[in-house]
Formats: C-alpha cells, sequence, structure tokens
C-alpha cells in the first residue's frame, strides 16, 4: 500500500501539473471506485471545475476544487495516478479518467480494485479522514508524540505506530525501518522504552520518513509516482523483505514474525 512517502510524492508531482487547470469530463471505469457519492453525480460534479491546488492528510491525496469542494483519493493497495498513459499498463485495470482541455489527461489504475474516490462539497465531511490522527510529516512534533506514547503504554510499538488514528501516515515498510533504525523490538511495548529510546524513535521515523521522500517512496511491487516511474526507496531498505538474509550491521539472520496481523520484518541481533 502506498505510505506517506509515496502519497506525498504523488502530491508534489501532480500539483504543479494540474493546478489551475479544468476538468472537461470524468469516465469512471469502475463505478466500485466511487465511494460518494453516486458514480453519475461524481462525474457531473466534477464537470467544470477548477482544480485549485492538492493537499495531504496521512495516506489520503486531497484535490481542492473550485467552490471549495474536495476531491478525496485513497490509492488502496495497487492504486496509481498517472499524468501520462504508459503504453505496458494493463487498460483492464483503468478505473477513471480525468479529462482536461487542451492538455494530458490523469488515469487512475488500481488493479486489486481497494482504491476509493469521494467528491466533497463545501462543509461535507469524511469520516474516514476525520477520525485519523497528526500527520508524521506535517503535525507529529516532539509533544505529540509522546503524549500519544503515554496514551498507549501498554501497545506494542509496531502496532501502535500502524494505528492511524494515533499518528497518521506510517505504513509496514516505514515502520519496520524506523524500528530497525532506532534498534527497537517491534514487539516492545511503549511503557518500556526509555525516555532515549523514545528520542532515538522519533527522529528514526522522520529521518526513515525524509529518506523515503526524498527518493521518491517505494516500489516494492505496483508503485509509481505521477510520470510512471518507481520510487528508489526500496534499494535502502534494511530489514522490510528481507527475512532469512543477513543483518547488514551484526550479520544475524533477519526474522519474520506477525503482529497484530502484520507481517514484520526485525534483526534479533540489534533490535532487543
Amino acid at each position: 500500500m502506498p505510505e506517506l512517502p509515496e502519497v506525498e510524492t504523488i502530491r508534489r508531482g501532480l500539483e504543479p501539473l494540474i493546478s489551475g487547470r479544468v476538468v472537461a469530463g470524468v469516465g469512471v471505469h469502475f463505478e466500485g471506485s466511487v465511494k460518494h457519492p453516486s458514480p453519475a453525480e461524481f462525474s457531473c460534479g466534477l464537470q467544470d471545475r477548477k482544480i485549485e491546488g492538492m493537499a495531504r492528510r496521512g495516506k489520503y491525496l486531497l484535490i481542492l476544487l473550485s467552490g471549495e469542494g474536495r476531491l478525496v483519493i485513497h490509492l488502496g493497495m495497487t492504486g496509481a495516478l498517472l499524468w501520462v498513459r504508459p503504453p505496458t499498463r494493463n487498460t483492464v485495470h483503468l478505473r477513471a479518467v480525468f479529462y482536461f482541455s487542451g492538455s494530458n489527461d490523469l488515469y487512475f489504475y488500481d488493479p486489486r480494485k481497494f482504491g476509493k474516490m469521494w467528491l466533497l462539497k463545501k462543509g461535507e465531511s469524511l469520516a474516514c479522514l476525520e477520525r485519523l490522527g497528526p500527520d508524521w510529516w506535517e503535525e507529529v512534533n516532539w509533544p505529540v508524540f509522546i503524549e500519544g506514547l503515554e496514551r498507549r503504554k501498554k501497545s506494542r510499538i509496531k502496532p501502535l505506530l500502524l494505528d492511524q488514528c494515533l499518528f497518521s501516515g506510517l505504513g509496514n515498510i516505514y515502520v519496520d525501518e524506523a524500528l530497525y533504525r532506532a534498534r527497537i523490538h517491534p514487539g516492545k511495548r511503549a511503557g518500556e522504552l526509555t525516555e532515549g529510546k523514545k528520542g532515538e524513535l522519533y527522529r528514526a521515523v522522520k529521518e526513515t520518513l525524509s529518506q523515503g521522500i526524498s527518493a521518491g517512496g517505494t516500489s516494492t511491487r505496483d508503485y509509481l509516482n505521477a510520470g510512471g516511474e518507481r520510487g528508489r526507496y526500496q534499494q535502502k531498505l534494511k530489514v522490510y523483505g528481507k527475512k532469512g538474509q543477513p543483518c547488514g550491521c551484526c550479520g544475524a539472520v533477519i526474522e519474520r514474525i506477525v503482529l497484530a496481523g502484520r507481517g514484520t520484518c526485525y534483526c534479533p541481533g540489534c533490535q532487543l
């Protein structure tokens, strides 16, 4: 699933391309991708609307529209928003097209159909956005982080970091990598962390996200940026997806366990 660095990369790539443009029309190829309103109202409501800009909240993209409306998009497991239509992309997986007069069009591909789109009017709210905790990149500072840990002292640290209602934006890849960077076992409880370890974890999350954004995201499977290009952070991964391989730091064999239903890779030599 695209996480904060991937969604932020898409936002930064798309915003200068679509801001100021007017939607000429929308073709919905898979009605299940449109969650609100009806697909017909969705297409009609977007037509002739000007793109005012873009924002991001956690793993959600927000396209800001004239009239103070918002198009909210969650890419699900395999979704991609592409400004260019790559000839190798399977059109069977094309779920929607946003047409712009006299320019490129915006294509929404989603092989596994878990992506979702909502068109919101001025003043209209969306429950899944309202439930999100502070955004890791823009809102989680040291006091916010410490307050969250204090509220969830008994929680294991990996499920805690994955809880989007506590802090938003992190997923499996960046949590595994941040915990490795901080040398913290993913099953350790928040209340067991020393003040020093809390500081190491906070810095590790921020540094991991920063590097992920700088590398244009992680492409382990389907992720592509708005230009149809793969990210590069997969070249820097230390533990995620590396079960059975030696740790680059201590040489111990990287193990995989399941925590709160999520596959978790860690180094038993470094992460105690």
